[in-house]
């Protein structure tokens, strides 16, 4: 139901009651991206092919000229403004509301799209008519897969991730929350696909609400696809669309960052993980995280 959760972010995805005039509207949050924002809008532009495509960028109070020079490229382009930085799911929900094509694509500014089309990709949530979310195959700069479809955690799972994963990577617990045993080659259904590259059905949204502006960066994704499958909606993951990520090229050595990935999984463990009787282990999972934020700050050097 609308509102159910009574997250920020809930309410209609649709700002515009006219016909949409585009197949897919893309939506990119841009903060300081430098110009790999004009590469990402590059890569829209290319997979569209016949698909009518909307892109629209999100400015979050950049300092870099980065939106401005994307739009010069490429004119078509919509920049949305931000006084502040609100944060990624704020921004994205700020674009989502400023389309009404029935599908919406979200890609970070330093994600390309390398292979497939926005119009097959579309085609994939045609054929699953109950997918609210649909992943793309994601790549690291080093052309190996990145696992960015993954297993919705429980409680101890995400606790014991969270605490050996730094320490042991290859433990089973971690191993099972990225679902290591899978190619991502073959289209699946799964608990949750990453937001750097991901198709939005927009009934789909209408129905669950946009982003939790609650979290500022990191876990909105996985929280938007457990509040999908709670309401009966599908996630998929699909390699019909194929993306490479050089991921955190702004935030990477942050140990701010570091530290709002753990509030955010904390967050997300509060609202759907520790209801009730579990509710009195809430102070151990944010010390299992803050723990864990200064090992990953520690070993990464982060200022």
């Amino acid at each position: 139901m609308p509102g159910q959760h009574g997250d920020p972010g809930d309410g209609p995805a649709r700002a515009r009651a006219d016909a949409p005039a585009a197949d897919v509207a893309v939506v990119i949050v841009n903060w300081n991206s430098g110009d790999e924002v004009t590469v990402a809008v590059r890569s829209v532009v290319e997979a569209a092919g016949d698909s009518r495509c909307e892109i629209v960028v999100v400015d979050n109070a950049s300092t870099d000229g980065s939106a401005d020079r994307a739009q010069a490229a490429f004119p078509q382009v919509r920049v949305l403004r931000s006084a502040v930085n609100r944060g990624f799911p704020a921004a994205a929900n700020q674009g989502m509301r400023a389309t009404a094509a029935p599908w919406i694509f979200l890609l970070n500014p330093d994600a390309v799209i390398t292979a497939g089309t926005l119009g097959g990709f579309v085609e994939v949530g045609l054929d699953h008519p109950r997918a609210g979310a649909i992943g793309t195959l994601v790549r690291d700069p080093d052309g190996t897969i990145y696992p960015s479809a993954r297993k919705a955690p429980t409680y101890a799972e995400g606790l014991l991730h969270a605490t050996l994963s730094q320490f042991a990577p290859d433990n089973r617990w971690s191993r099972a929350y990225r679902m290591a045993d899978w190619d991502r080659r073959s289209e699946r259904r799964v608990d949750w696909v990453s937001g750097s590259s991901v198709l939005l059905r927009r009934a789909a949204l209408d129905e669950v609400g946009l982003f939790d502006e609650a979290f500022f960066m990191y876990v909105e994704d996985l929280d938007l696809c457990t509040r999908l499958r709670a309401a009966g909606w599908e996630v998929w993951f699909s390699p019909e669309l194929e993306v490479l990520h050089v991921g955190g090229t702004v935030t990477r050595g942050k140990r701010r960052m570091t530290l709002e990935h753990s509030r955010s999984m904390y967050h997300y463990f509060v609202k759907h993980r520790s209801p009730g009787a579990l509710a009195p282990l809430r102070p151990l999972a944010w010390a299992a995280l803050r723990a864990r934020a200064a090992v990953v700050s520690w070993r990464r050097g982060e200022a």
